[in-house]
């Protein structure tokens, strides 16, 4: 579940529960949040690479600083260019993002389509309900075919670009339309839900919509995993052999109550890997993509994997319901402020009749938008804090430095790895890979004998030429 929470900013796999958010708040894990044949390990070979602690096991003491360093030139300088412009692209398209958001808000308030879906409702039912479902249903579907040109931008042809998908377009466009479906069903839902909060709870109905919206969130995060992530991928249980039996060895010593670890074939979107321990009450449920699997050594594999446990045992899923929770109420008192201010001003032509008129969710929308966006830097901040505690914990439990260090070599293809300090603050919702190899190699400097003896060398990430410059 906090795989599902942490990666509300961008496209999840989880896409319902970012239209929930969407509708309650207006709009990635140590690995990619975001998702043929299999993905093609690197081309070079762990014994053409140095690596970086045979470069400091000569030296009479492990330098911490000459070893971040030593994997960092790893990274071949087009390669290193091609992954800053994909990632500084990003900082575009969240601007961009916000502003097509608005312009298609204001498009179905000033042309008074939003009045027209709702009266079109309100003319096969009479009844509240019935006629919430019925615009919902409008609204999604228009806004998902209005939005798809620059969806198929940002998450196809643009992931194509930098060479970081896998899908077709027919796969694509399949993905979406599952996507659809399953928000036309829960999305539909959560409106009827929430409207009839507005309409019963009176001058309150901020405070009640707020503690609704939360449970909406909780709902589709712990039915996401069995019933929703499904859909889009294939989960198997892990192969057995001394990797799955260490991570089990390493939930159990750290009070997590999985009984198996489980693989799902990401590998037919994207070449990005990812992981997640999801669960709540008492539930749990481990998970890493065949990316992962194929592309990085056992140590990379529990260094990752250690890393989301640390998510798991140190709350982050009920730290971060709390702070969404408390995003979501300040949000809604904003509305209830400035909702009727607006309708009753420049939006006098809309046809708005009040809060709890269906035909407004555009402008509810365009100010939850306004909000999180103004919002994001702290969101990333908050999402940051954890995500280095679950670093911290899983060098910890998985005591595998130099595999976690692999892991966000292979996170340097889509992630800039040197951020200024202001762009860290401002746009990182995890630590930069800098900063997370730093820290694994301080680490290893307090404990020389961690590591385990696997078979396997650490994959080496490829110095291959950079494509094309691509645009963001």
């Amino acid at each position: 579940m906090r795989h599902a929470i942490a990666s509300l900013h961008r496209l999840l796999p989880l896409r319902v529960l970012a239209l929930i958010v969407t509708i309650t708040l207006g709009s990635g894990t140590l690995a990619a949040a975001d998702e043929a044949p299999v993905a093609t390990p690197p081309a070079a070979t762990a014994a053409a690479a140095v690596e970086p602690s045979a470069i400091v096991a000569a030296a009479p003491a492990f330098d911490a600083e000459a070893a971040t360093e030593a994997y960092l030139a790893r990274l071949a300088p087009d390669a290193r260019a091609r992954s800053d412009a994909y990632f500084e692209g990003g900082y575009w398209l969240q601007a961009w993002d916000f502003l097509i958001g608005l312009a298609l808000a204001a498009a179905l308030l000033a042309s008074g389509l939003s009045a027209r879906m709702r009266d079109l409702a309100a003319r096969v039912s009479v009844r509240p309900a019935l006629q919430t479902a019925l615009y919902g249903l409008q609204y999604f579907l228009l806004t998902t075919l209005a939005l798809l040109p620059w969806a198929a931008y940002e998450g196809y042809f643009r992931e194509h670009q930098y060479g970081l998908s896998n899908q077709t377009l027919a796969d694509w466009l399949l993905d979406q339309g599952k996507g659809l479906i399953i928000s036309l069903l829960l999305g539909t839902l959560a409106l009827v839900t929430l409207y009839a909060v507005v309409r019963r709870a009176g001058a309150r109905w901020w405070l009640w919509g707020g503690f609704v919206a939360t449970g909406l969130v909780v709902f589709t995060a712990a039915i996401a995993p069995v019933y929703i992530e499904p859909v889009f991928n294939k989960f198997y249980p892990l192969a057995d052999g001394p990797l799955k039996r260490e991570v089990l060895s390493i939930a159990r010593a750290n009070g997590i109550p999985a009984t198996d670890v489980f693989e799902f074939d990401a590998s037919k979107q994207t070449r990005k890997i990812s992981a997640h321990v999801s669960g709540l009450l008492g539930s749990a449920r481990i998970s890493l993509n065949d990316n992962l699997m194929n592309r990085g050594a056992p140590a990379e594999v529990l260094a990752v994997l250690g890393h989301e446990m640390g998510h798991y045992v140190l709350n982050h899923v009920y730290k971060s319901l709390a702070f969404f929770a408390a995003v979501l109420l300040g949000g809604f008192a904003l509305i209830a402020w400035s909702f009727e201010r607006l309708r009753s001003g420049i939006g006098r032509g809309w046809g708005i009749r009040g809060i709890d008129d269906p035909a407004g969710l555009p402008l509810v929308i365009a100010l939850f938008s306004v909000y999180g966006f103004l919002l994001t830097p702290v969101q990333n901040t908050v999402t940051r804090t954890m995500e280095a505690e679950a670093d911290m914990f899983g060098l910890n439990a998985a005591r595998e430095p130099d595999g976690f260090a692999e892991a966000a070599l292979h996170l340097s293809e889509y992630r800039k790895m040197r951020p200024g300090p202001i762009e860290e603050v401002l746009f990182y919702d995890h630590p930069s890979g800098w900063n997370r190899i730093h820290r694994a190699m301080i680490w290893k400097a307090e404990n020389p004998q961690a590591g385990r003896a696997w078979a396997a060398a650490p994959s080496a990430v490829p110095a291959t030429a950079a494509p094309p410059a691509a645009t963001p």
